[in-house]
């Protein structure tokens, strides 16, 4: 973990450079998609060991994980087969790291990021465009 300068736009900018976004969504779908069969199912993701696993994750009762997952699955689950596949989790991470964005505002912000995280590899995106 490291702790970064994050500002609104750079995560946005790097969203919309969908050559890089797609690049490293595909690489968080590949380490999600345990089985290797091109879609994450819920066993897929209720997985999460390694470093997708996390305390805050842990802390939530199964029924908030559940509800959680029944809202994912909902939304982004755009041909309702139970499963998502590579197309949807792009979507789906589009949709939460823009809603990240929006959150941090206009002002620059002092965070805590995991080092394989989308946004820090905004961050790191941003720096190689200003360097």
């Amino acid at each position: 973990m490291s702790v970064v300068c994050l500002e609104s736009s750079t995560v946005i900018e790097f969203v919309e450079d969908t050559k890089v976004f797609d690049k490293c969504v595909n690489e968080q779908f590949a380490m999600l998609d345990g089985d290797g069969d091109g879609v994450l199912s819920r066993d897929d993701l209720q997985t999460r060991t390694g470093k997708f696993a996390s305390v805050e994750f842990e802390l939530q009762s199964k029924d908030e994980i559940t509800n959680m997952y029944d809202t994912l699955f909902e939304k982004f689950d755009v041909d309702r087969n139970g499963k998502i596949d590579r197309e949807e989790f792009r979507s789906l991470m589009r949709e939460i790291v823009l809603a990240k964005a929006c959150g941090l505002g206009q002002s620059p912000v002092l965070v805590i990021l995991q080092g394989d995280s989308l946004l820090m590899r905004a961050v790191e995106y941003g720096l190689t465009k200003r360097c």
